[in-house]
């Protein structure tokens, strides 16, 4: 893929390929050498979007020397990663029909908090009209539409990509590479890059804007997935790396240039900095780095002067039903942007506004409850105390003194908490929309 690697300086670049040759060199423990005896060389760093490539080189070179910390870490990483090798390819065009006036290869959803008002007959199938219950997922979604298998493609060609590279076991990269060009470089099998029929409401829409966020919220791993396959990685080749380069380059457009992404780069609340954040990932991983850095520098008035609270509070998600999980939501755009701006020069976690916004203080506003140390105070239908646990860690990594003294007092997310080896915030808990 285009692009230049996370500028460090000349001193770090010498020391970690120092560090680096000498891992290749040193003999590995026994327990490491066991589990890492297919692992290829460490000495490419990734080009990453959101995750820091060169960390996550030195954090191999640790799995190599035995480091105990990250090998409990690494168990729970391929215990998820062996759990997708039986699952998959997916596909766009296995769905049942097509949105009306729709493409097979074109994605389609369904908008999750939309409920049928009327009981469902032969005259009104679909028990129409559909009235909004925020915060109440209608299960209907998850039937007969492709948001389901989205999610499966994005979570498993992540967790997979990462797998081969911090263990080299090629099933595991081979996998990834199927799911990747099944789902979006196949003639047979391609989804159409664009978003025209996410998030329909039955009788309603065929499509809405808001419905962008079904892959903004978590396609950023497929584009740091991409980028851990292409530090050789194999059944991933040049040619499929060319092909989703182009496939992004296509995607980013359409978010730039459609009407569906000028609306949703309008949203004044989680969608529009998941929209920013998107933008910037593809822009940076296809190249356009001034794209990538305008889009964090307007951010900073743009997102955090108009949605961020002097003492913290995202006061449009504090309304919601899901409080909670819509203010740590929110926060996992705002950090994975903040360290997509670390590649282009932007120090967004340092930013103050005008009324003393900042994402720290957002970070810290949550920390009482992410800790246990006080209840939450404000609406929420299911709370989920670890779903602020990556974006506590990304602020501890940051320099916040309030976060790296509340690390240890952090929930661990189900499955094992997978920050030492996947430094990026994630949403953590499963409620989608």
């Amino acid at each position: 893929m285009s692009g230049r690697s996370p500028r460090r300086p000349a001193a770090g670049i010498a020391a970690a390929t120092a560090v680096a040759l000498a891992a290749l060199l040193l003999p590995m423990s026994s327990s490491a050498a066991a589990h890492d005896r297919q692992a290829a060389p460490a000495a490419t760093v990734p080009h990453t979007a959101v995750l820091d490539g060169a960390r996550l080189q030195q954090t191999r070179i640790r799995l190599a020397h035995g480091d105990p910390a990250l090998r409990r870490a690494l168990d729970d990483l391929t215990a998820r990663a062996d759990g997708w090798l039986d699952q998959g390819p997916w596909t766009v065009v296995d769905k049942p029909e097509p949105a009306p006036g729709g493409d097979p290869h074109d994605y389609l959803s369904q908008a999750p908090y939309w409920w049928p008002s009327q009981p469902k007959t032969d005259d009104n199938p679909h028990g129409c009209p559909y009235v909004q219950r925020d915060g109440e997922r209608n299960p209907e979604v998850d039937t007969g539409t492709d948001r389901p298998d989205v999610g499966k493609v994005f979570d498993s060609a992540y967790t997979l990509s990462l797998a081969w590279y911090y263990t080299g076991k090629p099933a595991y990269a081979e996998h990834a590479a199927d799911i990747l060009r099944t789902w979006f470089l196949d003639p047979d099998t391609r989804m159409n890059p664009n978003l025209n029929h996410a998030q329909f409401i039955p009788c309603k829409y065929d499509g809405r804007s808001i419905g962008i966020i079904d892959f903004s919220q978590e396609y950023t791993s497929v584009v740091d997935a991409v980028a851990l396959l292409a530090t050789g990685a194999p059944g991933w080749t040049k040619d499929d790396a060319t092909a989703m380069s182009g496939w992004h380059k296509d995607f980013l457009n359409w978010l730039v240039t459609s009407d569906f992404g000028k609306e949703e780069g309008a949203a004044e609340n989680n969608h529009g900095t998941f929209y920013d954040m998107q933008v910037a990932a593809l822009a940076y991983a296809t190249g356009d780095r001034e794209l990538a850095r305008t889009t964090v520098l307007d951010a900073r008035t743009k997102r955090i002067d108009a949605q961020i609270a002097g003492d913290g509070s995202q006061p449009q998600e504090l309304a919601r039903t899901r409080s909670w999980h819509y203010s740590t939501f929110d926060l996992v755009a705002y950090t994975r942007l903040a360290q997509i701006g670390q590649h282009v020069g932007v120090d967004l976690w340092h930013y103050q506004g005008p009324d003393g916004q900042s994402l720290l203080k957002a970070v810290d506003f949550l920390l009482p409850a992410a800790t246990a140390a006080q209840p939450w105070s404000y609406p929420e239908l299911e709370f989920y105390r670890y779903a602020a646990s990556d974006i506590v860690h990304a602020a501890a990594d940051a320099g916040d003194t309030a976060a790296q003294a509340a690390v240890p007092d952090l929930q661990s997310p189900p499955g094992g908490d997978l920050w030492p080896l996947r430094p990026a915030p994630e949403q953590l808990d499963s409620i989608a929309g």
